[in-house]
């Protein structure tokens, strides 16, 4: 992260005439759906806020670089129901993650991809009403792989639909449920957002 936030300040300060047409900043805020593949409860029934700043540079006509600074809520959820379901279940995660994306801009539409560090910043779990059942606490730090499609409805304003999917176990410890994903087996977020931006320059 502090490898690519150099690189964009010097790229900055390196060509102050071309700064106006190559950086842009922005704001984003939106809303999110998740859940954690592996705890046996499928289904994005969780909802989170997702909100943040990003600045991007144009490294030409079609593409983009661009860094995010985002405040993002996922977790799982298990509600009880008519079908003798009596489970309870709440599992919320905060983070603080800082996507690199490379996006690919066709007109007013842009496609991103890239990978994004979250750092854990506060967690709550509660089982049929028990908050200390599980000592298998979140990890610190997280690594996803983000997929995106943006669209800008006006020169500054727009859209954005996106998939942030964790690649390693969410997890200290495994345990009984556990899904393989790339690599070995764990807990993952999955999580669908949906936000609108506002690019000021």
């Amino acid at each position: 992260f502090f490898l690519f936030l150099s690189l964009f300040i010097v790229l900055l300060f390196s060509s102050p005439k071309a700064e106006a047409q190559k950086f842009h900043g922005g704001a984003t805020l939106g809303l999110v759906g998740s859940q954690v593949a592996g705890d046996t409860y499928s289904g994005y029934h969780k909802a989170g806020i997702f909100g943040g700043g990003f600045v991007n540079l144009e490294l030409g006509k079609h593409s983009l670089l661009q860094m995010e600074l985002t405040y993002f809520q996922k977790g799982s959820r298990e509600n009880p129901d008519s079908t003798n379901n009596f489970t309870s279940y709440i599992l919320r995660l905060n983070y603080v993650e800082l996507p690199l994306l490379y996006q690919y801009k066709v007109k007013k539409w842009i496609f991103e991809a890239g990978p994004s560090l979250g750092f854990n910043i506060g967690y709550f779990e509660e089982y049929n009403g028990e908050t200390e059942f599980n000592n298998n606490e979140p990890v610190a730090v997280t690594l996803q792989i983000n997929f995106g499609i943006r669209y800008f409805i006006t020169d500054h304003f727009g859209i954005d639909f996106r998939t942030n999917n964790s690649l390693l176990n969410i997890r200290q410890d495994n345990v009984t449920g556990d899904v393989w994903r790339f690599w070995g087996y764990g807990q993952f977020n999955d999580s669908l957002v949906f936000s609108v931006f506002y690019q000021f320059r």
